[in-house]
Order: C-alpha cells, then structure tokens, then sequence
C-alpha cells in the first residue's frame, strides 16, 4: 500500500468523523433520515453481495479478490462510496452549517480521487474491468 492509499483514507476518516461529532448520528428530520437509512441500506447491501475477505477502506486491490458484479454493483461501481456520501450528506442537511457543507464536500473530493485512483488499479488487476466500466456507472445509477 502507497502512501496515496494512507491519505485519501485519512481524509476519508476525519471528514466522517468530523461530521459525526459536530451533529447527530442520526437525522432528526424525517426526510434526512430516510436518506440516511436508505444510505445504510444500499450500504449494507453492498456488503452483503461482496466477499467480506476483501472488504478493505483501502483502495488498493487485495490479493485473491475477485470482480463482484452482482447485487448494486450491477449497476454502480462503488455502492459503498455511494452509501458513505448519502448518508453524510443527510446528517449535514439536518445540522445545516457552511463548515458542514465544506466538510462534506472535501469527502465528496475525496472519494472522488480514491475511486480514480481505484478504478486504475481494478483497470491493471482485472481483465474484463473496462467492459465492467462501460456498462455500469461510478456512484448514482444511470447518471454518474
């Protein structure tokens, strides 16, 4: 693992982290905590469709892992990146701030970089990546 993969989770971490102690774990509206349970939920349905040997926060590919492409990920790359921002971003509209928004969005930034640094590296580790690439989208189905 580069020193690439220690930053990006580094900031990853303390923008989750930050968010989390300067608010609620939970939205206190109805409309942001549906947002954030419907994060969960497309969070937890990653895990679920993915083999947990090679869950890692780390964008670097394990050895041993394989392609998953079933569950969400037959339709988005990077469900987990997609379910972390859902849910981030329903905890920063319920405790509306400009600090929050900028945290938020330095993650947005983030992970961002991370799943084109990821995306390089899938690239060289998996064959078929590319054409895995072509028929699927990076974060929010049929737009991104």
């Amino acid at each position: 693992m580069g020193w690439r993969s220690y930053i990006l989770v580094a900031v990853q971490l303390s923008c989750i982290g930050w968010l989390v102690i300067t608010g609620p774990w939970l939205a206190r509206h109805w409309e942001f905590l549906l947002l954030e349970f419907l994060g969960l939920a497309l969070g937890i349905w990653a895990l679920l469709a993915m083999n947990l040997h090679s869950l890692t926060v780390f964008p670097d590919v394990k050895t041993g892992s394989l392609l998953i492409t079933h569950g969400p990920y037959r339709i988005i790359r990077h469900p987990m990146y997609t379910a972390v921002l859902l849910v981030t971003l329903a905890l920063v509209l319920d405790v509306w701030s400009l600090s929050r928004l900028g945290v938020w969005l330095l993650l947005l930034c983030d992970l961002m970089l991370k799943l084109s640094y990821e995306e390089g590296l899938l690239i060289q580790h998996f064959e078929g990546y590319q054409e895995y690439q072509r028929r699927t989208t990076r974060l929010v189905p049929f737009l991104f």
